[in-house]
């Protein structure tokens, strides 16, 4: 079997460290490279071809969604997993449509970051169940009115 290989994506050192510290323990996972900014990862997908991309949104230069947006069109057999500390409802919306095949928070715990990782490698999508939540609370929130629902098929 081989190793799910991962790049690294966030502007801030100490997370990409404590990540890469972290994933290594787990022998089917393998840190190819790190990004400080989504224009560092778009060269980076091109040259390391990673399975899986864990990407921040608020970074410099580019931010999580547009190289999202980039990554996904250029290089669709990579996944992204969006790792973030931004709970608002329209920016998972956002990243869904432009291509993201999870998103998961920075206060997520290491295991469930491990199945997300493993998820999205295999092709599936990933939404914690906070994010989930989150989601689903907005969706009825900004609902479709009953006009805009399928005729009953008896």
């Amino acid at each position: 079997m081989s190793k799910i290989r991962i790049l690294l994506v966030d502007d801030h050192t100490i997370l990409r460290e404590g990540l890469r510290a972290f994933l290594r323990y787990h022998a089917d996972m393998e840190i190819v490279g790190e990004a400080r900014n989504g224009v560092e990862a778009a060269a980076l997908v091109k040259q390391l071809r990673p399975d899986v991309i864990l990407m921040d949104i608020a970074m410099p230069e580019m931010n999580g969604i547009e190289a999202t947006r980039l990554i996904c069109e250029k290089y669709p057999a990579t996944k992204i997993l969006i790792l973030t500390q931004h709970e608002d409802p329209q920016y998972i919306l956002q990243l869904l449509q432009v291509g993201a095949s999870g998103y998961v928070l920075k206060d997520v715990l290491g295991i469930d970051l491990v199945a997300a990782v493993r998820t999205v490698a295999r092709g599936e999508s990933f939404l914690s169940p906070s994010v989930a939540k989150m989601l689903a609370q907005e969706l009825r929130q900004t609902g479709n009115s009953k006009s805009s629902l399928p005729e009953s098929l008896t």
